[in-house]
């Protein structure tokens, strides 16, 4: 009998010996990368603006230029990174507005030199072309 106890006690040692030395198979939990996940973000494109009434002041267009981003390339008066608003005025007329309104919303290259207008697509028509028609009566 104590043979018997003796043999079970080694073989159950044995048992939590080999089965504690083993390699459990887990699935490593994957870390993301901080910076990958910084590249990879899209850029939050900006919600589009509610359509503006007309009204007899005029001004809707200009509101809506400085609501955007706008005044961070353009003066109204003096070349910054893109053509002054008066610049616009005197090369276009209002047969140009519905082509205007567009370039405004798609963006642009090469009508004013090599730096690219960025598009703003969340732009409406009916917006872009009052903010056109707005630096149209900025023409001397």
């Amino acid at each position: 009998m104590k043979a018997r106890f003796l043999n079970t006690v080694i073989a159950l040692t044995l048992s939590i010996v080999l089965f504690s030395c083993s390699k459990p198979e887990t699935t490593p939990i994957p870390v993301p990368d901080p910076y990958s996940a910084q590249q990879a973000t899209p850029p939050v494109e900006p919600a589009p603006a509610p359509p503006v009434a007309a009204s007899t002041s005029g001004d809707e267009g200009l509101q809506l230029i400085e609501k955007a981003d706008c005044l961070a390339c353009h003066k109204i008066d003096s070349k910054l990174i893109g053509p002054s608003y008066q610049e616009v005025a005197a090369k276009y007329t209002d047969a140009d507005l519905d082509i205007l309104a567009q370039k405004i919303i798609e963006g642009g290259k090469g009508n004013w030199g090599d730096i690219p207008m960025t598009p703003h697509n969340g732009l409406s028509k009916d917006n872009a072309k009052l903010m056109v028609k707005y630096i149209l009566s900025l023409k001397k």
